[in-house]
């Protein structure tokens, strides 16, 4: 029998046996719960995977080990997310088709999954470029059309202009293309959307069902961003100098001459003092035409400008304000007095009504706006006496000049002031009373605004799921039978985008041509859609993949979703998970799926960092956007002095140089090695910093471990389970069965839990307590051999989902046959676990004193008593009076004396 870790000698064959036993083929056996898990669906890139990705990819590989040993029929399936923009450009890149690119790149990640014994079932394999895959992609964009979720619309929308096509709101990222770094602009062209704003309440009421992170739920919430307000109309004058306003210009129904707002506080409405319009406001338009030739031109001009930020740019809190003074005004309807009309690209077109009533007093952006522009700030809320003097300020000194505070107060707890009949009321008063006066007006209502906007899909680009739409001679859409289905992707050798954004499926008239439903003449849609959708249901199909006559079997659906843990990166908070969330909810809605959620637990992985150099840059150089330094490839930093190096620990990645592969670790350490590094490093959720040394401590371990089972193999007895409850254990017996049960109880609690950390150190620690135990262990009794062999066979049980190629090593080296993936999970004896004594801590005022050894079952007065008696703790106290005594049992005990 093997007696240390040589990976080299056995990991590559036990995975092959797995693979040859199809051992990890999902079964639906009776009697038995079910378990999904899942890891987020990877793009396959030519780089393969890194250490980092195994991140993710063991932690949910040992859960669902774990689970299928604890008695759970387990879907543990992998595909790839295989159509979009990265898998296009590289395939451009290496001037070749992305369609034989993407299995080689597909067939290289299952390779490397394979190598670090990943246990996925492959029978269950796709891709999302997969004809009979994207044919239910497009199946179910007709049931979004068809239920009024899809439609196509003239829209200015975020351009690419190096990937050549259009954006999601939630593919740009500080103005720049997500994927590629290159400014976005904006670009008005037809383009199709879904209507997931249908969906928004429900996608934020339906968190409070999910067990995900705080944090991603609330990145949902903001996103969605929901406000209750009132949202009302307001009168435009032309021309202050007019001692009466012309009718025309007054009229609150002819749109041209008003516009609306959306505010969540009306209750400050007597303190707005300006107005502020969207440059992309269509009232512009008629401000311009009754405007001088130079204002025309200065509002033109700043149009100009704010057409080239993103929005992300243009609602950065820490940008400086600007904008134009229009020279028309709005009447306030509180005080029936003008206000000046600005246009300002803080304010967007695309959420509420894309203008705004601006009360500097209380809203921060409206304040600095008004301090650059001199504009009044009028008080019309004041704040309790307490957050007066928490901001070292008096009611007096607010009131009288509020210009002069750097922050505004947009407390609600305080009073309305300078409100007309409303001063004297609290804010949910006067947001009451305003909001039915605006009502009984009939100039506005009260309502609730979303940020979300509709999900821009369509892409100008290849390489994608065609949409199955067919226009007739008149432009008039339809969507493509159910029979015809799919629309597959023609093979053609030039696929690259045009400048003018047009698809390069426009340019194919064998598939632009065919005919509508009734025969005549007709013309593909040739846009395709974004990878988000493929990505939205791919865990349905997971269920029933290999179906050619519907997307999945409703009764597979009702077995296996929703998905018990889901696994992958925080980055995807708003966007894929966002997106596949609101199909899920349309398909329940259809009668499709039997749930409203995906994924009831959501876990996120920290980064694997890699240590990078930089240095400083030369004349001519400029920093890339975030970067504070230029990247030098390791072959120039050996070239050069330390001294004009910065090293950073860096998220790894191909582009930076800094990957180190799943084959490199393998080879160096071990496949077991690697998991168990990646298990133990730091908790699941934080950063790693990739270490050889920890490398090699995993090494160590599992050497030990080797050992262990090696020194106690000639005590093993098959048959422990037969005698074990029938024979007395005391002594060294019981120490073992004792520590035997704590380690189970530990990693069966740990893993639920994704601590995976501890429960590698909690077999640490059991290795390191049974190598004491079985010290100089030459002729053991019969309950000690039995203990020994619980011990063994429950130690490789718990090792299993952790290092299943040692796991399955060492079980084999003891004599016995099969696969430790087949062992039952044990059970932990609460009664055997529990210690004879606890290491108790004594503490004098919160400081650690002495630490005293009681029986486990000592009570509350037993401990204070010791406590009081520790010798070391007595020269804390002699002289004072103690006035409390704390216990927390089995713990602690404090004593507060001065």
């Amino acid at each position: 029998m093997r007696d240390r870790y040589e990976p080299q000698a056995f990991e590559s064959s036990w995975q092959q046996k797995w693979l040859d036993s199809d051992l990890f083929r999902t079964r639906e056996d009776e009697g038995r719960p079910k378990f999904y898990g899942l890891d987020f669906f990877p793009y396959p890139s030519g780089a393969g995977l890194s250490v980092g990705h195994c991140r993710n990819y063991i932690p949910t590989d040992v859960i669902c080990r774990a689970k299928f040993m604890q008695g759970y029929n387990v879907l543990h399936p992998m595909g790839f997310d295989a159509f979009g923009l990265p898998a296009e450009n590289e395939a451009i890149k290496r001037k070749s088709h992305p369609a034989p690119m993407i299995d080689q790149y597909a067939a290289n990640y299952q390779r490397q999954m394979n190598l670090i014994g990943i246990g996925y079932d492959w029978s269950r394999e796709f891709k999302s470029s997969d004809p009979s895959y994207y044919k239910w992609t497009q199946w179910i964009f007709k049931l979004l059309y068809d239920r009024g979720l899809a439609y196509r619309s003239n829209a200015e929308v975020n351009w690419c202009p190096k990937d050549r096509t259009a954006l999601a709101n939630e593919e740009v990222v500080g103005g720049l293309c997500e994927r590629c770094g290159t400014p976005v602009e904006k670009r008005a062209i037809p383009q199709w959307f879904f209507r997931i704003t249908d969906y928004a309440q429900r996608l934020i009421d339906d968190l409070d069902d999910v067990d995900w992170p705080e944090g991603i739920k609330n990145q949902q919430r903001n996103w969605i961003g929901r406000s209750e307000g009132v949202e009302f109309q307001m009168r435009v004058q032309f021309s202050i100098a007019a001692q009466e306003p012309h009718p025309d210009d007054l009229e609150v129904v002819e749109k041209p001459h008003s516009f609306r707002v959306f505010t969540t506080r009306i209750d400050t409405i007597y303190g707005m003092t300006f107005c502020v319009l969207a440059p992309e406001h269509p009232l512009v338009a008629e401000i311009k035409k009754r405007s001088t030739p130079e204002k025309a031109a200065e509002i033109e001009s700043y149009q100009a400008k704010s057409k080239s930020l993103s929005d992300m740019d243009r609602q950065a809190d820490n940008r400086e304000k600007t904008g134009v003074n229009t020279g028309t005004f709005a009447i306030n309807p509180a005080t029936g007095k003008p206000v000046p009309l600005f246009i300002a690209d803080y304010v967007m077109m695309g959420y509420g009504t894309g203008a705004i009533m601006a009360v500097p007093a209380h809203d921060q952006r409206d304040f600095d706006f008004a301090l650059k522009f001199d504009l009044d700030v009028i008080p019309v809320f004041k704040p309790e006496s307490s957050y007066l003097s928490a901001n070292e300020t008096t009611e007096a000194e607010y009131l009288a000049n509020p210009k002069q505070f750097k922050d505004v107060f947009s407390t609600k707890e305080g009073i309305l002031v300078n409100s007309g009949e409303y001063t004297g009321m609290s804010y949910a008063q006067g947001s009451a009373a305003m909001g039915e006066w605006i009502e009984a007006l009939g100039i506005g209502e009260r309502k609730v605004n979303y940020k979300l906007r509709d999900w821009l899909i369509s892409r100008q680009r290849y390489w994608g799921c065609p949409i199955p739409i067919v226009y007739d001679k008149d432009g008039n859409a339809e969507t493509v039978s159910d029979d015809l289905l799919p629309v597959e992707l023609p093979a053609v050798d030039n696929y690259e985008p045009a400048d003018d954004g047009s698809s390069p499926l426009s340019r194919i008239p064998e598939f632009v041509n065919t005919t509508t439903n009734d025969g005549t003449l007709g013309r593909r849609e040739t846009d395709t859609l974004g990878g988000f959708a493929c990505s939205s249901w791919y865990f349905l199909r997971f269920c029933d993949p290999h179906s050619p006559d519907e997307a999945w079997n409703l009764d597979r659906i009702k077995y296996w979703m929703p998905v018990d843990c889901y696994v992958g990166g925080a980055e995807h908070a708003v966007m894929h998970l966002l997106y596949a969330r609101f199909w899920t909810k349309v398909l329940y809605d259809a009668g499709l799926v039997s749930v409203k959620e995906p994924f009831q637990r959501l876990m996120n992985q920290g980064q694997v960092l890699g240590y990078t150099p930089y240095r400083a840059p030369r004349h001519g150089e400029t920093l890339g956007v975030g970067e504070d330094g230029i990247l030098v490839s390791f072959a120039e930093a050996a070239q050069m002095d330390e001294s004009d190096l910065t090293w950073k620990w860096v998220r790894m990645s191909k582009s930076k140089g800094n990957v180190v592969t799943p084959e490199e670790a393998v080879e160096n350490y071990g496949a077991d090695a690697l998991r168990i590094y990646e298990l133990f490093v730091a908790p699941f959720e934080q950063n790693v910093q990739w270490n050889n040394d920890g490398m090699q401590g995993a090494v160590r371990f599992l050497s030990r471990v080797f050992r262990l089972i090696a020194d106690l193999k000639p005590h093993w007895n098959p048959d422990w389970r037969s005698m074990i409850a029938f024979t007395p254990m005391d002594g060294k017996a019981k120490d073992i069965r004792r520590a035997t049960h704590q380690l189970v109880a530990k990693a069966t609690d740990d893993i639920e839990r994704f601590a995976f950390n501890t429960y590698i150190s909690a077999m640490m620690t059991t290795l390191n307590t049974l190598t004491d135990l079985t010290k100089n262990l030459e002729n053991p009794t019969e309950s000690e051999k039995l203990a020994l062999s619980e011990a063994i066979e429950f130690f490789l049980t718990v090792l299993s989902p952790a290092a299943p190629h040692s796991a399955d090593e060492l079980w084999s080296g003891i004599g016995e046959q099969g696969f430790t993936y087949h062992l039952d999970w044990p059970k932990a004896d609460a009664e055997l676990a529990a210690a004879d004594e606890l290491t108790i801590a004594v503490q004098v005022n919160g400081k650690l004193r002495d630490t005293i050894q009681m029986p486990a079952s000592a009570s509350n007065e037993e401990l204070e008593s010791a406590a009081r008696s520790s010798e070391k703790a007595a020269s804390f106290i002699d002289g004072k009076t103690i006035r409390k005594v704390i216990v927390v049992p089995g713990k602690l005990v404090n004593i507060v004396a001065n």
